[in-house]
């Protein structure tokens, strides 16, 4: 495997769009030899949809598309990022106003420490923002063959 793979996908902000991003990452990272039933696909997946919920829900129209960016860095940091083109930082909801949604975030946040990562955020040079997660990657030697 190479020091450095990435891959990227641009879709429309378009709730339609949240499973076509999921389904683009755990593709690309099955290739990459990550198997499709371990803990941290399973985490990846939900990250992704949690992510590319918000770039769609909490942009409020003013971005037309979002871009999801997978790389892993010489088997061992996996970065997945969603950027979208609104300037505004993601940011935890009060508890009382919590009550149908704004708990993507802290699921993010809970899912990439639990799997030894973090997340951050990053502006464009557009204006917009990426929000990254980067965790270990930890697949088992005999996948990577």
């Amino acid at each position: 495997m190479a020091d450095h793979q990435e891959a990227s996908v641009t879709l429309p902000s378009d709730p339609a769009s949240v499973p076509t991003a999921r389904r683009y990452v755990a593709d690309v990272l099955t290739g990459w030899g990550l198997d499709a039933a371990a803990d941290l696909a399973d985490s990846v997946r939900l990250i992704v949809s949690e992510l590319a919920t918000n770039a769609v829900l909490h942009t409020l129209g003013q971005s037309p598309t979002f871009t999801v960016e997978v790389r892993l860095e010489r088997e061992e940091r996996l970065h997945i990022g969603v950027t979208d083109s609104h300037p505004r930082r993601p940011r935890r909801l009060p508890a009382a106003v919590q009550q149908d949604n704004g708990r993507g975030l802290v699921i993010i946040r809970v899912l990439a420490a639990e799997a030894g990562g973090r997340l951050s955020v990053t502006p464009t040079e557009d204006g917009g923002k990426t929000v990254w997660i980067t965790v270990p990657w930890t697949v088992p030697s005999v996948a990577r063959c």
